[in-house]
């Protein structure tokens, strides 16, 4: 059935909205023919959560990062996960002052409003849970003391697939604190053209202007907040939750964390797509990449984004 799309009326100023719709076609034009993948980034960003991208090397995983933070014009930093990255190098560290007679705090890459943790499974399960109080209460705790991390607080993380060599798998706790987690796949033929004679990706990033700000990030976030779901649409959302605890194959299903999740990401989606409500299709289109890395299955069972996939296919739509 087709709908007709309206604009989130009262929501978003003119200004902003063309703001966002800039944004994204910046992006777009930097990572070329990704604009489903690019728009799940988005999500992440107005839905308050952080965005976890596994793939091959060398398939843009790190330029997609780049360009959104590129274009949404808050502080950033990098850090290269590896082997002997320690908990410290994330986080920071206190060095007594002598002249003080005190410990100095020095922050360390995690405050920033925005932080890329490249290849975040090269690192060791220690280093991997530094992250977790950051992600889940936007706050570090350092020698018993506790700082509060920028406001915006987003994490993109990238990270090869598991079976490539030096890798560490992600535990449960750390995967459920991504609200989204996808692949980039290969580039289409056309797309992969224009990046063989194109400008190299980085000098094109370099150049991108910041067409959203902190003020900018903070209202949408508040619009997105803003987008109607039903009470048929909360219904159909408790039956993913349910059918994916009873679904063959799935050993740990969805949580009701995971449900809030879904639903803050698909307010976000509609407010992306120019709708003041969630439809049932905003739910399906996220549903691997919200639950995908939230279900446990059994052994012999496939991947949890195959049986995310099942479990849609198998929740009717009233």
């Amino acid at each position: 059935m087709a709908h007709t799309v309206q604009p989130p009326d009262g929501i978003l100023t003119d200004a902003l909205r063309a703001s966002l719709t800039h944004a994204q076609r910046q992006v777009n034009g930097l990572v070329l023919g990704k604009p489903q993948e690019v728009r799940m980034a988005f999500v992440a960003l107005l839905a308050g959560g952080h965005v976890l991208i596994e793939d091959l090397p060398g398939l843009g995983k790190t330029t997609l990062a780049h360009a959104l933070a590129a274009t949404i014009g808050l502080s950033f930093q990098r850090v290269q996960f590896t082997s002997d990255l320690l908990p410290a190098d994330v986080l920071g560290v206190s060095v007594y002052d002598a002249a003080a007679r005190r410990f100095e705090f020095h922050p360390g890459p995690v405050f920033a409003q925005v932080l890329l943790a490249d290849e975040i499974n090269r690192a060791p399960p220690r280093t991997q849970s530094a992250l977790l109080e950051a992600m889940a209460e936007q706050q570090v705790t350092v020698d018993g003391i506790t700082h509060a991390l920028p406001d915006p607080f987003f994490v993109i993380a990238t990270q090869n697939p598991v079976d490539l060599s030096g890798t560490f798998p992600l535990p449960d706790s750390q995967l459920d604190r991504f609200l989204l987690r996808f692949s980039l796949g290969y580039p289409g033929a056309d797309s992969e053209r224009a990046l063989l004679t194109g400008a190299d990706r980085r000098e094109l990033i370099a150049q991108a202007l910041p067409l959203l700000g902190e003020g900018d990030v903070a209202a949408l976030r508040r619009a997105a907040a803003q987008i109607h779901a039903s009470e048929a649409l909360v219904g159909y959302v408790q039956a993913l939750l349910t059918r994916s605890r009873q679904h063959p194959g799935v050993r740990v299903g969805l949580s009701p964390r995971a449900g809030l999740a879904l639903l803050r990401a698909a307010r976000a989606y509609a407010l992306l797509l120019g709708r003041n409500h969630v439809l049932p299709e905003d739910v399906q289109a996220l549903f691997a990449a919200v639950a995908g890395h939230r279900l446990v299955p059994e052994a012999e069972a496939g991947s949890g984004a195959a049986l995310a996939k099942a479990v849609l296919h198998a929740v009717p739509v009233d």
